[in-house]
């Protein structure tokens, strides 16, 4: 059995008879400050799902479908969240230092101010994502795509930026060029283009 507990007022959130959550149905679930400290949610639904401020640090979050959630200011430092849907997710002010996003879709995800120090982000799908003053020191963004992606004022040092593919709509940090780092230039094909 487990249970999952209010982060400051320790109150049961979420009574678990089981002793992992691979696969939990948790859609729209309130998990508000809810502690999942080295949580196993493998391939869990948490769609739509309220863990503001939640604490899922280590948590193994691998292809969770996490579509709509919103994490802002959510603690997932180390955590695993390979081949994970976060499409449209609010991981604004969110710590994702030392996460792994390896093949993630973060398809107009909100990351704002978050925090992916370290993070990797290989294969990542960030089209359309808002990454405005993100922290993405030392992030692997290899291969990641960034095509209409928004960066002003995201910390990018030592970043690899290697083959991330990113359009004419896609803005970069002041200063910053993509093709030095050797990104790729790519166009979208519109309806009607061959």
């Amino acid at each position: 059995m487990m249970l999952i507990r209010h982060f400051d007022t320790k109150e049961v959130l979420l009574d678990v008879c089981a002793d992992t959550m691979d696969g939990a149905a948790l859609r729209a679930a309130d998990l508000v400050l809810a502690d999942l400290r080295y949580a196993s949610l493998k391939g869990a639904n948490l769609t739509v799902a309220d863990l503001r401020q939640a604490n899922l640090k280590g948590a193994d979050l691998r292809g969770a479908d996490l579509r709509g959630a919103d994490l802002r200011g959510a603690n997932l430092s180390g955590a695993d969240l390979t081949d994970a849907d976060l499409t449209d997710v609010n991981l604004t002010n969110a710590n994702l230092a030392a996460a792994t996003l390896h093949g993630a879709t973060l398809t107009e995800a909100n990351l704002t101010e978050a925090n992916l120090h370290g993070a990797n982000l290989v294969l990542c799908n960030l089209i359309r994502a808002d990454l405005c003053c993100a922290k993405l020191t030392r992030a692997n963004l290899y291969n990641a795509n960034l095509c209409g992606a928004h960066l002003e004022g995201a910390s990018l040092e030592w970043a690899e930026l290697e083959a991330v593919k990113y359009d004419p709509v896609t803005r970069w940090p002041d200063g910053l060029d993509p093709e030095q780092h050797r990104a790729t230039l790519t166009f979208r094909r519109r309806r009607g283009d061959r």
